[in-house]
């Protein structure tokens, strides 16, 4: 007879936890900051045979599919039923630290290993998934993955190129992968009971609040673009500042107005424009090109809406005052998504059958979970970030935050296994 999964049973190994966490931290780039694991790399590719020997040690059945995912599946009393489904990333941002998505792999990982040990199952299948390339990255398009896996990834979002002019699709093809296959693979809606991912919050609420565990109410939408600026080169020592076509003040002036509008966003609202370039990049002439690259996120859709009409006209006017011609283009977009309710519920009922306080919190950053939200219902569960720093080498999680995190996880996964219709 299969022994009855309780709260306390699904008690993750924290020792072991910070073990694997420390293992996957030695895959990075020697020659970048912080732990540099960024997707297509050789680091990254070095590190997803570690985390699917990982997996499969742990007991999980696991295949890379075309789109580059890690899949590992854990089977449950009954495989006809549509699966459980949780994981995160592994990649990095350029400097980042160890704790972003890894938590939610390497946690889920852990969870299926406790279940196994413990002679435990749910009746659903439990998919454990590395998803590839959550991260951004120079072809614009992050969470390549879970678009694949959601349906979502595209044959125009292929034919996008780096700063070299190499087109996603080759890089995916040269790193072994059938980006051909990778937007035909999509789960069909239905397949998936329910999706949650386990993360660290990048923020700094759970922390200043002496709150455990978050529970995530929506994911910010994101919408990126890069703004050029055409002006006239001149002398730097000759000419009147009344008589320039300064292009890079006409960029520094967007960086402004992108930065007003996010300040002032009812609800929600961040921006940050990460990039610039300006030529001819000497002190005595007048930079006659300028580019910005810029983000806006928000959680609330009318907002984001509004704001890229009014960014596109305001910074057209203030550089038709300079005399400098402008070109807005926006790269991609990402709308707001919500939580589904009952996931919610399920995770706070967790928490509290654990005993540990939690909150409902939003999530100004982007993650896999936000597109597989539209195969599947979807829940987060964030743990505290110290400081609220993330994507830096000081980025931080305690791993009793972390083993709380993965019990309320494993907890939650058991509710939600006996619930019928999570929507």
């Amino acid at each position: 007879m299969m022994a009855e999964i309780t709260a306390e049973s699904l008690r993750p190994n924290a020792e072991r936890l910070a073990a694997d966490l420390k293992a996957l931290a030695e895959y990075t780039d020697s020659v970048a900051p912080g732990w540099t694991r960024q997707v297509f790399s050789d680091p990254y590719r070095a590190s997803r045979q570690w985390t699917r020997h990982h997996m499969d040690e742990a007991g999980l059945e696991t295949h890379i599919d075309a789109a580059g995912n890690i899949v590992g599946v854990l089977p449950g009393r009954n495989p006809s039923l549509p699966v459980l489904m949780t994981g995160s990333h592994t990649d990095t941002v350029h400097g980042g630290g160890r704790f972003d998505g890894m938590v939610g792999v390497l946690g889920s990982i852990e969870l299926a290993r406790t279940l196994r040990e413990a002679g435990l199952q749910f009746e659903r299948d439990l998919v454990v998934v590395d998803f590839l390339g959550e991260e951004a990255n120079p072809y614009g398009i992050s969470c390549i993955g879970s678009r694949s896996i959601a349906g979502v990834l595209k044959p125009e979002h292929l034919d996008r190129t780096d700063h070299e002019g190499n087109k996603l699709g080759d890089v995916m093809t040269a790193f072994g992968l059938n980006p051909n296959q990778a937007i035909s693979q999509a789960w069909k809606p239905g397949s998936i009971h329910s999706y949650v991912e386990l993360h660290i919050e990048q923020g700094p609420l759970l922390e200043r609040r002496g709150t455990s565990i978050g529970v995530v109410t929506a994911i910010a939408g994101i919408d990126r673009l890069m703004a050029q600026f055409h002006g006239r080169p001149d002398h730097a020592g000759t000419t009147p500042m009344d008589g320039r076509q300064d292009a890079l003040l006409a960029a520094a002036s967007a960086i402004l107005t992108i930065e007003r509008e996010a300040c002032g966003a009812p609800i929600h609202g961040v921006s940050t424009t990460g990039r610039i370039e300006s030529s001819p990049g000497a002190f005595n002439i007048v930079p006659d090109d300028a580019k910005i690259w810029a983000e806006l996120r928000s959680i609330d859709p009318a907002w984001l809406g509004e704001v890229k009409m009014r960014i596109a006209q305001e910074i057209a006017e203030e550089a038709d005052k300079r005399g400098v011609h402008t070109m807005v283009e926006w790269l991609s977009d990402q709308a707001p998504v919500q939580a589904t309710k009952l996931v919610q519920d399920q995770i706070a009922q967790a928490a509290d059958a654990i005993g540990l306080s939690w909150e409902a919190v939003p999530s100004g950053a982007g993650h896999d979970a936000a597109h597989i939200a539209s195969i599947a219902p979807m829940g987060m569960i964030f743990v505290p970030s110290q400081g609220g720093r993330s994507h830096v080498p000081e980025e931080f999680t305690d791993i009793s935050d972390i083993s709380q995190g993965v019990h309320v996880l494993g907890a939650a996964l058991a509710r939600l296994d006996s619930t019928e219709n999570p929507r």
